[in-house]
């Protein structure tokens, strides 16, 4: 198997994309095992791009278990800062949800971010007449 390869420009927006991921695989001490690489490959079959932390293996190390990792799974690597490892690999096609599926089963996005007056008034059901008076606006 090949290591994948990556354009420079390519190689910026992956890493760019990985800044807010979160590690998903953790290399121990027992170092790259079958098991381990299983994983690796379950984690980008899924998600595509992923951050792997190697703790406790020296810089030298760190790059060949990288470049290793990578020509197994048929993956690139990304980036390796400190103990991150970035790798990725594109998700199959057939693991790529349809777009009419993913309409039909995923939820409504929530947003944080406050409505101006005229999306809440569109958005708000309208109100009932009550006794009191309102203030005046």
């Amino acid at each position: 198997m090949a290591e994948l390869t990556l354009a420079h420009g390519q190689r910026l927006l992956l890493r760019a994309q990985a800044h807010r991921l979160h590690p998903i695989v953790r290399l121990g001490a027992g170092g790259l095992s079958e098991a381990v690489l299983q994983e690796i490959d379950r984690a980008l079959r899924c998600h595509g791009l992923i951050k792997i932390r190697a703790a406790g293996t020296q810089r030298a190390d760190r790059d060949e278990l990288s470049r290793a990792i990578a020509q197994r799974l048929d993956a690139a690597q990304v980036q390796v800062i400190g103990n991150i490892v970035v790798l990725y690999r594109p998700i199959p096609e057939a693991l790529t949800p349809t777009p009419s599926a993913s309409v039909a089963r995923a939820p409504a996005l929530v947003s944080n971010r406050k409505k101006s007056g005229a999306a809440k008034a569109a958005s708000s059901p309208p109100r009932r007449a009550t006794s009191r008076r309102l203030p005046q606006r």
